[in-house]
């Protein structure tokens, strides 16, 4: 039985992966490397800042250093104040739901606190709000989940996740947890078709934020 949900931010409850990644291939211009935000976004969703760092630093051999990470958080933060909204059917469906939430994030803390706070969804979750720099454990590595879980005074088992990419589902069954899989463009088709050939997924794909209050109600 399902007691408690946890919920990616990104792409998730807030739809912000096109605005940070626009921030890092504005940024990433100034050095040289042209990169889109489409492209980015593509490649790298959900996965750890630092990971994506390397990877560029390595295929463009360039040096992105602490005063560029420091330049595109401040980008971000200022797209975000500007242009991040919540994604479709949010509000109202976390609204429908009578048990506890929380959201677990790759990203820093301070970045989910700002779009909690402009898109007004603090007020679902109130302090319960984790990200992997405080335990130092990065999806698709199930700690982060396990951690959330701890505090909720919940097992695993009685945990739904959900997660708009592939890193955070991966996670989820790492972690043994139930999952929903949010995906309102189609882009993780043929991961669900692989992941549906495995008949010991506990993974639901849906395409509307709504669709999670079915999801919940079949677990």
């Amino acid at each position: 039985m399902i007691k408690g949900i946890i919920f990616d931010c990104d792409g998730t409850l807030v739809d912000s992966e096109h605005l940070f990644n626009r921030a890092l291939s504005i940024k990433l211009e100034e050095r040289g490397v042209g990169l889109t935000a489409n492209q980015l976004v593509a490649r790298f969703r959900g996965v750890k800042f630092a990971d994506v760092i390397a990877t560029i630093e390595q295929e463009y051999s360039v040096n992105l250093d602490e005063n560029f990470i420091e330049q595109y958080r401040t980008l971000v933060s200022a797209f975000f104040k500007q242009d991040l909204q919540a994604c479709d059917g949010v509000a109202q469906t976390l609204a429908k739901i009578d048990l506890p939430m929380s959201v677990a994030t790759n990203g820093p803390l301070a970045k989910m606190k700002i779009a909690m706070d402009v898109t007004e969804l603090s007020g679902f979750f109130n302090d319960r709000l984790f990200s992997a720099y405080e335990v130092d454990c990065w999806k698709p590595d199930p700690g982060l989940f396990l951690h959330v879980a701890s505090i909720m005074n919940l097992t695993a088992q009685e945990c739904l996740v959900v997660e708009d990419s592939v890193v955070g589902i991966e996670g989820a069954i790492a972690a043994n947890m139930k999952a929903v899989l949010y995906d309102p463009k189609n882009v993780h088709a043929d991961y669900y078709s692989s992941l549906e050939k495995n008949s010991n997924s506990d993974v639901v794909k849906i395409s509307h934020f709504s669709e999670i209050l079915t999801a919940l109600n079949n677990y």
